[in-house]
């Protein structure tokens, strides 16, 4: 029966530590000239699953897909068509308090970008 609680206790942990991340989050992400742009993130957590946008720089808000939550790990994927070509670019994130610390690769390159990003008072 105490097995069962502290296996209880711990995905309840979890959920706590996804239910966190709902909210708005700005960062002043690198581009790839080096010059930064603040960008927007809008995120809401449900179980395990993540859902919200991207907004700042050109284009205006973009939904991403595949948005996932493990403990306090999230990721999510980003495309975008310029020119007739889809640019994707895959997030992962790390959530500790009012912070999230973000690496973003795109697709197809071998150098990731971090940043991290705060939660809008």
């Amino acid at each position: 029966m105490q097995i069962k609680s502290i296996v209880l206790s711990m995905i309840l942990a979890g959920v706590a530590l996804a239910g966190d991340v709902t909210g708005k989050w700005v960062a002043q992400q690198p581009g790839r000239d080096g010059a930064t742009r603040e960008v927007t993130y809008n995120l809401k957590a449900d179980g395990d699953k993540l859902t919200g946008d991207m907004s700042g720089g050109q284009g205006g808000a973009v939904a991403f897909t595949d948005g996932k939550i493990k403990g306090d790990n999230i990721s999510f994927v980003i495309k975008r068509e310029f020119n007739g070509n889809t640019m994707v670019m895959n997030y992962k994130g790390k959530v500790s308090g009012d912070e999230i610390k973000f690496s973003v690769m795109r697709e197809g390159a071998d150098q990731a970008r971090e940043f991290t990003a705060k939660r809008a008072k």
